[in-house]
């Protein structure tokens, strides 16, 4: 029975796990859900075993559909990277790229190499997934993903994204009027912070560093957040004390709305790194795009 399935069904029941839904995935194909539903169904009754359980709300593998899925996953990705060796005999870059990044990585890292990056290739399209945890790119569909420092799996080939980074604790001048500025990061107790809440449910601890001399501070404060954008916005509407990558507070400071705080405490953190499979024929979008990181890289 098995013998009459297609590829493209079992592509299409990998495509709904991975985006969450039959929606997405329809969405990610270019095609309708009803089309999607009934090549589920036909897959289903060739397997004579239910794949997906469906309700009103959400997507989910069955025993079998998890069974099936984690063979499934390494054999679509042999099977993308030959269509790849294919696609890199073409002069012109052309096809998607799609990359995985932390949030703060995306918005001063990628998004201005993407913009560029889509001028120079108008045949090539491009997804950026906003992702902090460590995943496995090859696994979901990923043609690269970047994180923090060399925190990479193996068999990767890993590429340094810009200069290396720095928190910055800031506060607005208003805040610093009611509260007093705090010298070094014991002074930190008792004062009114920002704290960030990661999605697994961990607090974030403030780290520092001055002379050899490590310190680590659990923050306190009334206001807890997960988006370094609006702890931004707490900071600048004088809610407390914030602990942000320099990136996203520079402005503020330049201008005056926001204060920065112990600057000789702040250590410097390495890069944010491009990590992609250890491939002999990357396809040619993604040679264009590595091509793209080196000039920046040798221009910074």
């Amino acid at each position: 029975m098995t013998s009459s399935l297609r590829l493209d069904s079992l592509e299409v029941f990998a495509a709904i796990v991975r985006c969450g839904g039959f929606r997405a995935a329809a969405a990610e194909r270019g095609v309708s859900s009803a089309a999607l539903s009934q090549t589920i169904r036909s897959l289903e009754a060739g397997l004579g075993l239910r794949l997906l359980n469906r309700t009103t709300r959400s997507v989910a593998p069955t025993e079998a559909g998890k069974r099936l899925l984690a063979r499934l996953a390494p054999a679509l990705h042999e099977i993308r990277t030959a269509v790849d060796d294919l696609d890199g005999l073409r002069e012109r870059p052309s096809g998607t790229l799609r990359i995985n990044a932390p949030p703060p990585a995306i918005d001063h890292v990628l998004c201005p190499l993407v913009f560029e990056f889509l001028e120079r290739y108008p045949e090539v399209h491009v997804e950026l997934v906003s992702d902090a945890a460590i995943i496995d790119i090859v696994a979901q569909g990923f043609d690269a993903g970047v994180r923090f420092g060399q925190q990479l799996a193996k068999d990767m080939i890993a590429v340094p994204l810009g200069p290396s980074l720095r928190y910055a604790i800031v506060a607005a001048p208003s805040h610093l009027r009611r509260n007093g500025e705090p010298r070094t990061p014991e002074d930190l107790v008792g004062q009114d912070c920002i704290r960030r809440r990661f999605p697994g449910g961990t607090l974030v601890t403030w780290r520092f560093e001055k002379g050899g001399m490590a310190v680590e501070v659990a923050p306190e404060g009334r206001l807890t957040l997960s988006s370094a954008h609006h702890e931004l916005s707490a900071a600048l509407a004088g809610q407390g004390i914030a602990h942000l990558l320099q990136d996203y507070v520079r402005p503020s400071v330049e201008v005056g709305s926001l204060v920065e705080l112990l600057q000789d405490w702040s250590p410097k953190l390495p890069s944010w790194f491009l990590y992609y499979p250890n491939r002999r024929h990357p396809s040619a979008a993604m040679r264009a795009f590595l091509d793209l990181v080196a000039i920046r890289r040798a221009q910074a």
